[in-house]
């Protein structure tokens, strides 16, 4: 019988590992619903709100659509699939799943850090404070005492948040070479 939660065999199971691929697609969901439509109506306040943001960041957000957006999530749904299966074949000891882990509980604090500056719903915030935070505190505990010869280290939290950066961005780009389009530019402009 495969573990659902750990056990004292120093192991997590599926709950802890493959959890995260679960909480990964109900907040993806979030975000593939709400995220370009979001973005577009929002586009003109949040200009004028913070102007500092480079112009290259505003350029990005306007060429966003939908099916890039799914394209990207698609591509984000094969890493964190890959770092659940790794999770579960170590026992949730592999350094790819624990990295993932903090990324995606990384990842949802800056949604909250998003909704907070703008002082409302952003793509993304529900779930991060229903379901993302609160699964990477368990998982984090069940892994604590389930493992406890190798605790969380913030070198893991900082890689687990720069791959999920680079990640993120790497799915972009390549969801923007499938669909065609280039950074900054709609399909059909020159």
């Amino acid at each position: 019988m495969a573990l659902v939660n750990g056990d004292a065999t120093g192991r997590v199971g599926a709950g802890v590992t493959l959890g995260l691929l679960a909480a990964w697609a109900v907040h993806d969901a979030e975000e593939v619903a709400t995220g370009p439509r979001w973005i577009r109506a929002r586009l003109p306040e949040l200009k004028e709100r913070f102007p500092q943001l480079p112009d290259g960041v505003w350029r990005t957000l306007e060429s966003v659509d939908e099916r890039e957006f799914a394209l990207a999530v698609a591509g984000m749904a094969v890493l964190v699939a890959a770092a659940s299966a790794d999770g579960y074949r170590t026992g949730g000891r592999s350094a790819f799943y624990r990295a993932a882990l903090d990324g995606f509980g990384l990842h949802g604090l800056v949604h909250l850090g998003q909704a907070a500056a703008v002082r409302g719903y952003t793509p993304g915030s529900v779930t991060s404070a229903l379901v993302v935070v609160p699964f990477t505190l368990w998982a984090r505990a069940r892994l604590r005492r389930s493992l406890p010869e190798r605790p969380a280290r913030v070198r893991e939290s900082v890689l687990g948040l720069a791959l999920a950066g680079a990640s993120v961005a790497g799915a972009h780009a390549v969801a923007r070479r499938l669909t065609g389009r280039s950074a900054g530019r709609r399909p059909g402009r020159r």
